[in-house]
C-alpha cells in the first residue's frame, strides 16, 4: 500500500470522529447562543473513551495538535494595518499595555496562589487577547507540562463562561455608566474574551457600538503574534541541556504573521479571507474536541476552584481599568 494512503488511513477514523462531534458542537452552538469552544470542550470529553481504542487514538492525537497549529495560523487572515489605525494610537496603545499588563499580573497571582506561573501566561493571554483562540494558540507555543492540557481546557471553560456572562452584563454597565456609543465600543471591544460574544454585546448597544466594538478586538487579536513570540522564547530557555531547543519561530507563528503582513500589504478579496477565517474556526473547534477527548473530567474536577478565582479576577481588573480609562480619560 502508499504509505501517504496507509498514513492517511491511520489517522482518518479518529479525524473524522473528530469532526464529526465538531459539527454537534458547532450546530448547538447556533441553536442554543452559547459558545461552540464551550460545546466542543464538554462533547470531547464525553467522548474521551475513544482515546483508549487504537484506531482512533492516532487521528485524535493529530486533531489536537495539527489542527490546533493551522487554525492559529489562518487567524491572520483577520487582521490587517488598517484595523490597527482606523481608531487612532490612543486606542492602540491602550490595548498593547492593558494586554501586557493582564499577563504580567497573571503570573504574579499564579506564583501567590501556588500555580504554576505558565498557568497565570496562558489565563492572563486568554484573558487579555482572545479567550479560548488565544488559550489553545499559547497552548500550542508554551513548553511542555504534564498539567499543561488540563490547564488549557480549565482556561477554555472559565474564559467561555465569562465571556457569556459579560455578553450580558457589560452592555448594561456601559449604559449605567453613562457611556456614549463610541465609548461602549470601545469598553466592550476591550473587554470581552471572544469575538463571537464582542460583536454580540457590541450590536445590541447600536451601529457604532458594535463597530468600534469590532474592531477594538480585532486590535486585541493583533496582541496575540508578539505574545505567542514571547511563548516561544520561554519554551527555548526551558529546554534541557543537550537537547535539540525548538525553533525560534514556530511554523505557525510564521504563517500567521505571513498572512498578517499579506492582509495589510495586498486587499483581499472578502471570499478568501470569509474562507479562511471559518476554516480556521472549524481546525480550532475540532482540536479543541480531541483536547477534550484525551482528558477526563475527573481531572478538572481535582483541580478545584481556584483556577475559577484567578481567572475571575483578571477579568474583572481588566473591566475595571478599561471602564476608568474610558470614562475619565477619554479613550
Amino acid at each position: 500500500m502508499n504509505p501517504i494512503a496507509e498514513r492517511a488511513g491511520a489517522y482518518a477514523p479518529g479525524v473524522g470522529v473528530a469532526l464529526v462531534i465538531a459539527a454537534a458542537a458547532t450546530f448547538l452552538s447556533e441553536h442554543y447562543t452559547a459558545p461552540v469552544m464551550l460545546y466542543a470542550l464538554l462533547l470531547g470529553m464525553a467522548f474521551s473513551f475513544l482515546t483508549e481504542s487504537p484506531r482512533t487514538r492516532a487521528g485524535i492525537e493529530l486533531s489536537s495538535k495539527l489542527l490546533l497549529r493551522l487554525g492559529v495560523a489562518l487567524l491572520g487572515l483577520r487582521i490587517g494595518w488598517s484595523q490597527v489605525t482606523a481608531l487612532g494610537w490612543p486606542p492602540v496603545l491602550m490595548v498593547v499595555a492593558l494586554t501586557a499588563g493582564t499577563i504580567l499580573i497573571s503570573v504574579l497571582l499564579a506564583r501567590i496562589m501556588g500555580f504554576n506561573p505558565l498557568f497565570g501566561f496562558l489565563s492572563g493571554g486568554a484573558t487579555a487577547i482572545c479567550g479560548a483562540s488565544a488559550a489553545l494558540a499559547l497552548s500550542a507555543a508554551l513548553p511542555p507540562h504534564e498539567k499543561k492540557e488540563q490547564a488549557t481546557l480549565f482556561t477554555v471553560i472559565g474564559v467561555s463562561a465569562f465571556s457569556t456572562l459579560a455578553m450580558i452584563v457589560y452592555p448594561l454597565i456601559a449604559r449605567a455608566a453613562g457611556l456614549n456609543d463610541h465609548q461602549a465600543g470601545v469598553f466592550i471591544g476591550a473587554t470581552i474574551h471572544d469575538v463571537a460574544q464582542v460583536v454580540g454585546a457590541g450590536y445590541a448597544i447600536g451601529p457604532e457600538a458594535g463597530d468600534t466594538a469590532t474592531i477594538v478586538k480585532l486590535l486585541r487579536v493583533a496582541m496575540l503574534l508578539p505574545v505567542i513570540l514571547v511563548a516561544g522564547q520561554i519554551t527555548r530557555s526551558s529546554a534541557q541541556p543537550g537537547t535539540a531547543k525548538p525553533p525560534l519561530l514556530p511554523w505557525f507563528v510564521v504563517a500567521f504573521a505571513a498572512l498578517v503582513v499579506l492582509n495589510s500589504v495586498i486587499t483581499l478579496p472578502k471570499a478568501v479571507v470569509s474562507a479562511g477565517s471559518e476554516l480556521s474556526r472549524w481546525c480550532l473547534v475540532t482540536s479543541l474536541v480531541a483536547i477534550g477527548m484525551k482528558t477526563q473530567l475527573g481531572q478538572l474536577v481535582k483541580i478545584g476552584l481556584r483556577p475559577v478565582v484567578l481567572m475571575a479576577i483578571e477579568t474583572t481588573l481588566l473591566a475595571s481599568v478599561v471602564l476608568f480609562l474610558v470614562r475619565f480619560v477619554s479613550i
